[in-house]
């Protein structure tokens, strides 16, 4: 199954990382001397399964694209640019969407997900890691955790889905996308029986399957990764600086 993928790298930094970054856009903040958008798009360009590369942000980061993307100017919210990046591939059977901001996705990481997509009839597909896979790799990472019956999960920064899917979900798709930090204000979505069962932590991978599937018209699954770098992104200076950390580590060792 090959797939074409949207990159979002629209935010502006206007938020924790100005304490770091002085860069306009969070996508062109350096981490290890390379915009952070970079990172992603060589990743996705390394994967043989990827095929056209569309990225959502303003025209000023058009210079530090590596060559064979396409740029797609963003508009001014996040549901907005997923609708743009979508609209750009609409004629793609499904599209990988990917945050601009996760420095250490890598082409493992990415076949994985699309071989456990590919395994499964749905129309939406979202990655979620272990906490045990997240401490094995990034102990010092403080990530976002929602207790199911199955284990203690964190989502990934990435999504296979139909472009029309998209198209047909902008309401919802809106409100979640708002509140993907707060998993107590999310499960309010999924009504009173089931806001009971996750604050009891008697709630269940297949039940919240069934659940957002209903909401949003189509089947959804959830696909168990066990590469913490999907979901281990960078939007606070503790991120940035296990990413400097990390990063440069990595180069050290490639230069000895």
């Amino acid at each position: 199954m090959k797939v074409d993928a949207i990159i979002l790298a629209g935010a502006a930094n206007t938020g924790r990382l100005q304490d770091v970054s002085s860069e306009k856009y969070e996508a062109a903040i350096p981490i290890g001397g390379k915009p952070l958008v970079k990172y992603v798009v060589e990743a996705l360009q390394s994967t043989p399964r990827i095929r056209e590369i569309v990225v959502v942000g303003p025209k000023e980061i058009a210079s530090i694209l590596p060559s064979g993307v396409r740029l797609v100017e963003s508009g001014p919210t996040l549901t907005s640019n997923v609708l743009l990046g979508a609209e750009a591939l609409k004629h793609s059977p499904k599209v990988l969407i990917v945050t601009s901001d996760i420095p250490f996705i890598h082409k493992e990481a990415i076949e994985d997900f699309l071989d456990r997509c590919a395994e499964l009839d749905a129309e939406v597909y979202y990655p979620i890691i272990s906490k045990e896979a997240n401490d094995q790799v990034y102990p010092d990472c403080v990530r976002t955790y929602v207790k199911l019956k199955e284990g203690v999960f964190t989502g990934g920064n990435m999504v296979l889905v139909s472009p029309s899917v998209l198209a047909n979900s902008k309401v919802l798709m809106d409100r979640v996308l708002t509140l993907r930090k707060k998993p107590w204000k999310l499960a309010q979505l999924l009504g009173f029986s089931f806001m009971l069962k996750f604050f009891m932590q008697r709630l269940s991978l297949a039940e919240l399957e069934k659940r957002v599937s209903q909401l949003l018209g189509v089947k959804g699954v959830a696909i168990i990764s066990p590469y913490p770098e999907i979901g281990t992104d960078v939007d606070k200076p503790s991120d940035f600086e296990l990413a400097e950390r990390v990063i440069g580590a990595v180069r050290g060792s490639r230069e000895a």
